[in-house]
């Protein structure tokens, strides 16, 4: 029959009659057999299994979960249930079913006795209109068809998308807030002070960037690099910082609104994730028994050194990429090209920004083997707690994975590389590296531009066509089997079942990981986390993020329909842990935007030299840019003969028997200035200030925003009065006799 639904597919090789995976299939499925399910058998280049499960399972699951608290709560007898929950508790049964051998599917398809299980592409109205309407690259800047996306790929899968949808609405505007900034950036290209006074200084003789081979260099010689430093250090950063900090927290709290209102309309805003699970345990078995929480301290306190060593591990592969820049520094300084030698420094942290790329991609892979370790060993209770295991371990890894090279950069980069005569070096050898007289937020800035592009393109470009590959590969390398030699059946002639080539069609499509979603999801707070904890030093980075959301939706609405098997639908009424970690990023951002300004940027001592050294201070003066001088101000004097001793000093300018480099140092004895003093003072009083002006801001804008729409709480306070009057209706007047 054309109209006959099938809940899921198993689908395996042809095993000998009377062998043991034979022998294993056929208990698998004489056990699904005795609760009643229907098993249809289709052969071609595999063996294909449709299963249907009988009514009253259903009319179980709608009589044990009616929701007091929806608009119909009485089940009726005849109202089926949709087909996300048909596939839902189908494959619930699957992966419960016990064979004689005490085996279940997992077990089963881990030997080899099925290959896959998987769920339908129904050919139905709803699976062409999102085919149309929503899996399509021109309708890219339409609004997505969330109940239909529901409808057929679960609540889970509809409140992704809901979310990343609602991300990308609000990133629109802090992608105009950090093009304005930028754009004002360049207005000021030319006319710094601070930039004009670096091009200028053409008598000004620094310090060599190396030991070996690498002359004194006249400051004036890096004047476009001073240029593109001011153009992103600049006032408007700091407001930029502060409205993201801003923006994060009502993107948070609007999300919580928009996902109240979402989940009321589909009666899932009470919906108890364990009750459903204890229900299903109870139609697969009803001698079963529930499972008992439990705590171990030992296990606990062993995955948390565990963890720890990860974390050593990925910080220790940041400190080879810091190696990495400091050997390329050296060896790029002595190149033979010209140009490798003028810009030794940018090529190395521009190679260094690849390198890095390369090692989120290698380690992101070696993450997620050692998170399921690590959860194998927790042994979680249910399926959400180990994904809720699996996922903060995830994003713990990645996080360090992603951002130890860029703390080092933000944070560390040009602090702790000592001074002329007394250098810090790497294996007694190599020096260091050192901030441009300028700032070192050039240097954070073309780190982050070069991983998000890198991550956005390429990353995307092999997300589409590794499934759209592998698809064109499984239909042109798989070709129908007439007749099955293994299975001892005769061969006979017989209309084509019109199962068959839809069965065959869903099965060749790329199979779906469990975690599918999972890896969507951390993709996204990935770009979250770049989008909001260092945006002060890459202002375009919510543009970059909005315009690869855009792709991002319809590129996995392309793969979900068109390239991939059905995903199963899971139930869920908010999107997790996730959010927890989202609000963690939030805070992250205000510390670390804060300390980008404070530490990285030169904001502060900017700052301090005007209200404390400048030329405004003792001259009345109104056309006097208070600035003047700041460079100079900034730069120590050192004497060429207290090089240290293996040091290969180059050939001094004619005139010069002094040299300069940027930190606040006495020409005596190099140490610390007052005016260090005064700016560690600043730089500390200036991040207190940010990060409890911004905290408070946040606590105002989350107190501010009600998570739950009074609209939503008047629709329960109203459905809950109507429940209770029904219920009245069945009770005796009281004084009348019973």
């Amino acid at each position: 029959q054309v109209d006959e639904k099938w809940d899921f597919v198993l689908v395996s090789d042809f095993h000998e009659v009377g062998s043991q995976k034979e022998t294993k299939r056929r208990k698998f499925l004489d056990e699904l057999s005795k609760k009643g399910f229907t098993i249809k058998k289709i052969e071609d280049e595999k063996l294909f299994h449709g299963v249907r499960a009988p009514k009253q399972i259903f009319r179980k699951y709608q009589w044990l979960l009616r929701n007091p608290d929806a608009t119909n709560s009485k089940p009726d007898a005849h109202c089926e249930v949709p087909v996300t929950t048909r596939i839902r508790i189908v494959h619930f049964i699957l992966h419960h079913t016990v064979t004689p051998d005490f085996e279940k599917l997992h077990d089963l398809m881990k030997k080899k006795v099925f290959e896959a299980a998987f769920p339908l592409h129904q050919k139905e109205e709803v699976t062409e209109y999102l085919k149309e309407k929503w899996a399509r690259w021109r309708v890219i800047f339409c609004r997505q068809p969330i109940e239909k996306i529901r409808s057929y790929f679960g609540e889970k899968v509809a409140l992704y998308f809901a979310w990343l949808g609602w991300y990308t609405y609000l990133l629109g505007f802090a992608a105009v807030v950090g093009l304005v900034i930028f754009v004002a950036g360049i207005t000021v290209f030319n006319s710094s002070q601070v930039s004009k006074e670096i091009c200028e200084a053409t008598d000004t003789v620094m310090c060599p960037l190396c030991d070996q081979k690498c002359p004194f260099w006249l400051l004036s010689d890096t004047c476009t690099y001073a240029k593109v430093t001011h153009m992103i250090d600049n006032e408007g950063t700091v407001v930029f910082a502060m409205f993201m900090a801003i923006w994060a927290t009502v993107f948070l709290e609007l999300w919580k609104r928009q996902r109240a209102t979402v989940v009321t309309n589909w009666d899932l805003y009470k919906w108890d994730e364990e009750e459903e699970e204890l229900a299903m345990e109870l139609i697969n078995d009803m001698q079963h028994k529930p499972q008992q929480y439990q705590h171990s301290y030992f296990r606990s306190t062993i995955i948390l050194l565990l963890v720890l060593v990860m974390i050593a591990v990925l910080i220790g592969v940041a400190h080879g990429l810091v190696i990495y820049r400091v050997v390329a520094t050296a060896f790029f300084t002595q190149s033979e090209f010209e140009f490798l030698r003028e810009q030794a420094n940018t090529v190395a942290v521009m190679t260094g920004a690849v390198l890095h790329y390369i090692t989120i991609v290698i380690m992101t892979k070696v993450n997620r083997r050692v998170a399921l370790y690590l959860c194998d060993l927790e042994k979680p209770r249910t399926l959400s707690q180990r994904e809720n295991n699996f996922t903060v371990k995830v994003f713990t890894f990645q996080f360090f994975t992603n951002f130890s090279s860029l703390i080092y950069i933000a944070f560390f980069l040009g602090r702790i590389n000592g001074h002329p005569g007394n250098y810090v070096r790497i294996a007694g050898k190599w020096r260091l590296e050192e901030c441009h007289p300028s700032g070192c937020i050039t240097d954070l800035f073309i780190q982050m531009a070069i991983i998000m592009l890198l991550k956005q393109s390429i990353s995307n470009v092999v997300e589409f066509l590794s499934p759209w590959v592998t698809h064109k590969l499984r239909k042109k390398r798989q070709h129908p089997r007439k007749r099955s030699m293994m299975s001892g059946e005769e061969d006979e002639e017989e209309e084509e079942d019109p199962c068959k080539s839809h069965w065959v069609n869903n099965y060749r499509l790329n199979e779906v990981e469990f975690l599918s979603l999972f890896d969507e999801f951390l993709e996204m707070v990935i770009q979250y986390s770049f989008t909001t904890i260092f945006v002060a030093a890459f202002p375009l980075a919510p543009l970059l993020a909005f315009c690869n959301n855009l792709l991002e939706i319809r590129l996995d609405a392309i793969k979900m329909m068109r390239l991939c098997r059905r995903i199963v639908p899971w139930k869920a009424n908010d999107i997790g842990i996730w959010l927890q970690i989202l609000e963690a990023i939030g805070i992250l951002a205000v510390i670390g935007n804060g300390l980008v300004i404070a530490i990285t940027s030169d904001f502060i001592p900017l700052q301090v030299y005007k209200y404390t050294y400048s030329p405004c201070t003792t001259e009345n003066s109104t056309a006097l840019d208070c600035s003047t001088g700041y460079i100079n101000h900034s730069l120590s004097v050192f004497r060429v003969q207290d090089f240290e001793p293996h040091t290969k000093v180059p050939k001094m300018l004619p005139g010069h028997e002094i040299t300069e480099y940027r930190d606040y140092r006495n020409a005596d004895d190099y140490s610390y200035t007052v005016q260090f003093w005064h700016i560690f003072a600043a730089r500390l009083a200036f991040l207190i200030l940010f990060e409890h002006v911004a905290l408070c801001v946040k606590l105002i804008a989350a107190w501010y925003v009600p998570d739950v729409p009074k609209s939503v709480k008047n629709e329960f306070r109203v459905r809950k009065h109507n429940n209770l009057r029904k219920e009245l209706r069945w009770v005796m007047p009281w004084g009348d006799p019973p």
